[in-house]
């Protein structure tokens, strides 16, 4: 009897796509093709924002160096042809610089801390405690955040008004002593711990305090130094609230000691004006570099987990 035929599986093969494409110049990847493309208009966009950015700075630097004479000639020079230090030491001597400095440095000092201060404490409320309303309060911290601060202007110069604090320390500090911000940006952090290990703290009997100075504060550490270096720029070159409150020359602050130095030279020496600048900017500089390895880590929490 003859054996039953087995019929076979019948194999269907499809072309394998190809990975690579051939060229004149030789094999690239599917999809690269245009990787140079969109690289190249990264980096035109950079040089682009470097631009926009650095051309101010530099053309600050440059006149701050260069005589009256060079800085209002035509063409303008890109460089110091006779560079001078005159215009740091006229600057310093114009207005009162060291006075500037101290006050400049008290509020920006005070001012910064109590916002770090507060964002600190506010934010680890907001994630780690448990009370009514805790949701809704956020809410309504996250309105304050569309509340330009110029609207406040006129509210807190009556309370510091009927407090007396006109013209003083506290009153330049205090109204800004706390932003929404800060809180919203560190609980946001705090959010990314890992929770085991506030788990284990409880379970050694850490309380709410030592907890948050011994392991929340260590590990939130990038988001509460970029925090802490937004603060202390928005402080150190804060204009209108210490012009507003402030009534004598001995109490204003750097930013208004510019003003100043362009009202006190009568037709305005831009070498002055520049090199005055170049006394603001600096302490900012030197506290970015410290800080800058900080930055990216405390503005980019919470982004993927909150």
């Amino acid at each position: 009897m003859a054996q039953a035929e087995v019929s076979q599986p019948v194999r269907v093969t499809t072309p394998a796509l190809p990975t690579t494409i051939s060229t004149e110049h030789g094999a690239i990847w599917a999809g690269q093709r245009n990787v140079w493309l969109w690289r190249l208009a990264g980096y035109l966009g950079m040089m682009l924002s470097l631009l926009l950015i650095g051309l101010p700075v530099y053309w600050m630097i440059s006149n701050a160096f260069k005589l009256s004479q060079e800085i209002y000639h035509l063409p303008p020079t890109l460089y110091p042809h006779s560079p001078t230090l005159q215009n740091f030491v006229n600057a310093w001597h114009a207005v009162p610089f060291d006075r500037y400095y101290v006050n400049t440095i008290i509020t920006t000092f005070f001012g910064s801390g109590f916002e770090v201060l507060f964002g600190v404490t506010s934010a680890y409320a907001f994630v780690f405690l448990r009370f009514p309303k805790r949701e809704w309060l956020f809410l309504i911290l996250l309105a304050a955040l569309m509340v330009p601060g110029q609207i406040t202007i006129l509210p807190n110069y009556v309370t510091i008004g009927l407090l007396g604090w006109i013209n003083t320390y506290q009153g330049i500090v205090l109204p800004g002593a706390s932003v929404a911000y800060g809180t919203f940006l560190l609980r946001q952090y705090y959010k990314t711990l890992p929770i085991d290990i506030l788990d284990a703290a409880k379970v050694d009997g850490a309380g709410h305090l030592r907890t948050l100075v011994a392991i929340v504060l260590p590990l939130a550490k990038p988001a509460i130094v970029s925090f802490g270096l937004l603060s202390i720029v928005a402080k150190w070159n804060d204009y209108l609230w210490p012009l507003v409150i402030t009534t004598t020359k001995d109490m204003r602050v750097l930013p208004i000691g510019i003003r100043w130095l362009m009202v006190e030279e009568g037709t305005i020496e831009w070498g002055n004006v520049m090199a005055g600048a170049i006394f603001v900017v600096i302490p900012v500089l030197l506290v970015f570099l410290y800080a800058q390895r900080y930055i990216v880590d405390g503005i980019t929490a919470g982004a993927v987990k909150g």
